[in-house]
């Protein structure tokens, strides 16, 4: 059964000091070929960049070389603890706890990432960060898209979360590409 509204943030810092990594970011082949398919299709150099649910840093690790400045965010200090050791040594990686959109961070961004966060919030808050993305992405800017697309019981699945999305930034965006892969799609969509 799904649930109706956003996800809280306890259920996410209870399973990330439950677990320490829950969805296997470090070990999962899933993972590591979803990590390998996003950093494929984004430029070679990123300006600044905004990664939503960096969890425990694994992604950011990886992405951090491309980026002159990249600031990492999730909902959970446990989560974000582990990130912060790994990425220790990437003076260009901040990393903040934010609960998006409540606290959505300032400035003005070359690349937003959401990778395997949309289906966590509810109609409500996927409407309040679209207009978050609207007014952060600079024009040309990319936002790139990662979802699982099995079933969940989150308040979205991951394709009815990326249409949502679509939907309410409309002609702000256009589509670069969007692909499916056997778990999962990617869409990269640039601001207008």
């Amino acid at each position: 059964m799904r649930r109706e509204q956003s996800i809280d943030s306890g259920w996410f810092e209870a399973l990330y000091r439950e677990q320490g990594d829950p969805w296997q970011f470090e070990t999962s082949a899933y993972e590591h070929d979803k990590y390998a398919h996003t950093l494929a299709v984004l430029p070679p150099r990123l300006g600044s960049v905004l990664e939503v649910g960096c969890a425990i840093g694994v992604l950011t690790q990886r992405l951090a070389p491309r980026c002159d400045r990249l600031l990492g965010v999730d909902v959970s200090e446990t989560a974000l603890a582990a990130a912060r050791r790994r990425c220790a040594a990437l003076p260009q990686v901040t990393l903040e706890a934010r609960r998006l959109p409540e606290a959505p961070p300032p400035g003005a961004f070359d690349a937003i990432l959401l990778s395997e966060v949309l289906y966590y919030w509810d109609a409500a808050d996927l409407a309040r960060m679209a207009d978050y993305i609207g007014a952060a992405l600079r024009p040309d800017g990319l936002l790139l898209l990662v979802h699982w697309t099995g079933e969940t019981d989150y308040p979205q699945s991951g394709d009815e979360a990326v249409t949502a999305l679509h939907r309410r930034l409309g002609p702000r965006i256009a589509v670069l590409r969007q692909e499916r892969r056997e778990r999962y799609r990617l869409d990269l969509w640039r601001r207008r």
